[in-house]
């Protein structure tokens, strides 16, 4: 059986580390320490899309060139405006109301570095969230969830119950998504276990 080249999730997130490993994935990850500030007139999807490339590089400077680097950005996005995590409560408040009763997307980007090689993709998923009132919104920030999360909630815990409605890409939405970081693991000639050629 031919070896498979090492694969790095460029992250510590529990969320994506799951998610990778539902694909079957050996691998290790490592947290990137890179600088996400949002540039000037930056568009979301190619903020999504850099970070995701620079957490990939920032590993792979320390990495053989044999090995395959996966990056990972997610942002909550409305009206063309990232949301990032809340500051506290009342950034909770601002961004859950503003989501209240609308829509708004989430972009996650994937990136894998292998040597020199650069690949990137970014997924949009449209999200719909049902009316939310303050005293709803405060008891959410008590309970912890809300506040690493962009956009102030978690689709895949308590927060999924503001979700009305979603088109695209549950995993996305969760922080990787499944078929794309698949299809592109796979061009750097890393298919999942199950689609793997003895």
């Amino acid at each position: 059986m031919k070896s498979q080249p090492q694969l790095i999730l460029a992250s510590k997130s529990p969320r994506r580390k799951e998610l990778l490993a539902q694909l079957g994935y050996q691998f290790t990850s490592l947290s990137a320490d890179i600088d996400e500030s949002v540039k000037y007139n930056e568009p979301a999807e190619q903020y999504v899309v850099r970070l995701a490339i620079e957490k990939a590089v920032f590993i792979a400077k320390n990495q053989p060139d044999t090995t395959l680097i996966l990056g990972s950005d997610t942002s909550v996005v409305f009206e063309n405006h990232i949301l990032g995590k809340p500051k506290d409560l009342g950034d909770c408040l601002n961004q859950l109301s503003m989501l209240s009763n609308k829509k708004h997307q989430v972009i996650t980007a994937i990136a894998v570095v292998k040597g020199q090689q650069v690949n990137s993709l970014a997924v949009t998923t449209d999200v719909t969230f049902k009316s939310l009132n303050t005293e709803e919104i405060t008891r959410y920030w008590h309970t912890g969830e809300p506040q690493d999360k962009a956009g102030s909630y978690g689709i895949q815990g308590i927060g999924g119950q503001f979700v009305k409605q979603i088109y695209g890409s549950y995993s996305a939405v969760v922080g990787l998504p499944l078929y794309e970081t698949a299809q592109l693991l796979a061009e750097f000639g890393m298919p999942t276990p199950i689609n793997a050629v003895n």
